[in-house]
């Protein structure tokens, strides 16, 4: 079972489109890369290569 992580002010932002945009703040306190190709993955997910750098 995943662990809730409380959110706080800066950990997303509504991009123009209406969707949450998780920040780098936030990715990096969840702790993992979930391999989606987030906007902002501290993690270098590349998800046109499928690979991590």
């Amino acid at each position: 079972m995943k662990k809730i992580i409380p959110l706080e002010e800066g950990d997303y932002y509504i991009t123009p489109e209406g969707y949450r945009c998780f920040t780098e703040q936030y990715l990096l306190k969840r702790g993992y890369c979930c391999e989606s190709g987030c906007r902002h993955c501290p993690y270098g997910f590349d998800k046109n290569s499928l690979k991590q750098k």
